[in-house]
């Protein structure tokens, strides 16, 4: 009997995913996050109209634009704004001025919202965001000018200060700005580097050479010298900066948001942070996740695009997202993945109001939305491209001593591209 039961309720299952398809009531998603999976299932399960089958693929859209696994119906990625995916996307403005599409588009964080339009039109709505934090350990948070943000010049200053030597070497090193993920790059765009998408990467070589003597005169003089320093980075910075910093080894260290905010909560206890800012402005960073709903072959609407667009309403509302975020906090996510999709929502209302309420060390800093300043379009494989050229060439030139000449970024950018056209 209950074997009969179970063929039953499969058999009306199926029927019904059926009756969906036939309708054009099943939406196929593409995504780099994870999280997706999570967020269909409580779509699927709020509704029985439509459906949503996510499939996780790294780089959605370049595999898209290639024409790779079928065409899907919506699209959720990092760097998904570059030039070459344009014609990817359907317009969003008709979606967004309809009944609650237009409440949705006025909650967004503007400049987010913005790095979605080209030539003036919504081809693609901004999901979540990080950005750069300098974390310390908790008591030394009295040691910073603002409670919410640090520029380049104070953490540079309040790492000097730390510096301690003991016999022929040091024994604290407050901060080398080459220690740390994309700090080098971070403080590149903040002095006004601006990689941004050409042929294939564009910047403003006065302000990289700029960028770079800013770091060697950290290392070589704010710093005891590059060559402490590396023996200092050689001997103690073999333990992560979470057990370093309440340690005292060091009194600064660089990470990306959801890194941070995926740091156990006794961890984080022990810790606190600042958003590395320039004046007035918070460069985010570069993993800025859109959806983009995909057009179908000459530009129509794909099959499952009623059911898409439900989805895309469902998910960009304040108490749904709060819904996602109390049922990760419920299953114990929150420890393996940052808010929603990996980092902060680019709903004004989430970040701001709701995010508090499960992560307590945010409400006392939460910078004013017009700080965040998304990056500009980059390439499609700019992920490659930063991890194999962009960041090595910043960690070595900032090694360097000050008056050493300068490797050739566009040279070695030309050989990179030279021996992965093919990849």
């Amino acid at each position: 009997m209950a074997r009969m039961r179970l063929s039953v309720l499969f058999l009306l299952a199926a029927s019904a995913l059926v009756s969906c398809r036939a309708e054009g009531g099943v939406a196929v998603l593409w995504t780099d996050r994870a999280d997706f999976a999570f967020y269909a299932d409580r779509f699927n399960a709020s509704q029985s109209l439509y459906k949503v089958e996510v499939f996780h693929i790294e780089a959605p859209a370049a595999r898209l634009s290639a024409g790779e696994h079928g065409r899907p119906d919506v699209v959720v990625a990092g760097r998904s704004d570059g030039g070459a995916f344009r014609k990817l996307w359907l317009p969003l403005d008709g979606l967004l001025a309809e009944g609650s599409g237009e409440r949705i588009g006025a909650a967004f964080f503007p400049a987010l919202l913005e790095a979605g339009k080209f030539g003036g039109t919504q081809y693609l709505l901004p999901v979540s965001f990080n950005a750069p934090f300098a974390v310390f350990a908790a008591d030394s948070g009295p040691l910073f000018a603002d409670p919410v943000t640090t520029g380049l010049e104070e953490l540079r200053d309040l790492g000097a200060a730390f510096n301690v030597r003991s016999g022929t070497g040091y024994s604290r090193i407050g901060f080398s700005p080459t220690w740390n993920g994309d700090f080098p790059l971070v403080a590149a765009g903040l002095l006004g580097a601006g990689f941004v998408e050409d042929d294939p990467l564009g910047w403003d070589g006065d302000a990289l050479a700029g960028a770079v003597g800013f770091l060697r005169d950290w290392n070589g003089r704010a710093n005891p010298g590059i060559r402490a320093t590396d023996d200092f980075t050689y001997r103690y910075l073999n333990a992560p900066p979470a057990v370093l910093l309440p340690a005292s080894a060091i009194l600064l260290a660089a990470m990306d948001s959801s890194e941070y905010f995926t740091l156990t909560g006794d961890i984080r206890d022990g810790l606190g942070f600042r958003w590395i800012s320039g004046t007035d402005s918070i460069p985010l960073s570069d993993d800025v996740a859109f959806l983009g709903l995909v057009a179908g072959e000459n530009g129509r609407r794909t099959a499952g695009r009623k059911a898409a667009e439900a989805f895309v309403l469902w998910f960009f509302r304040a108490d749904t997202q709060r819904e996602l975020l109390q049922r990760s906090a419920d299953f114990g996510q929150t420890e393996l993945s940052f808010g929603i999709a990996g980092g902060f929502s680019a709903l004004r209302p989430v970040t701001e109001e709701v995010f508090p309420m499960f992560y307590p060390e945010l409400p006392e800093t939460i910078p004013p939305a017009d700080f965040l300043v998304p990056p500009g379009p980059l390439p499609g494989d700019w992920a490659a491209m930063k991890a194999e050229v962009v960041l090595p060439f910043l960690r070595e030139a900032g090694r360097q001593e000050p008056e050493a000449e300068t490797a050739d970024l566009a040279a070695a950018l030309a050989d990179w591209v030279r021996l992965n056209r093919f990849r």
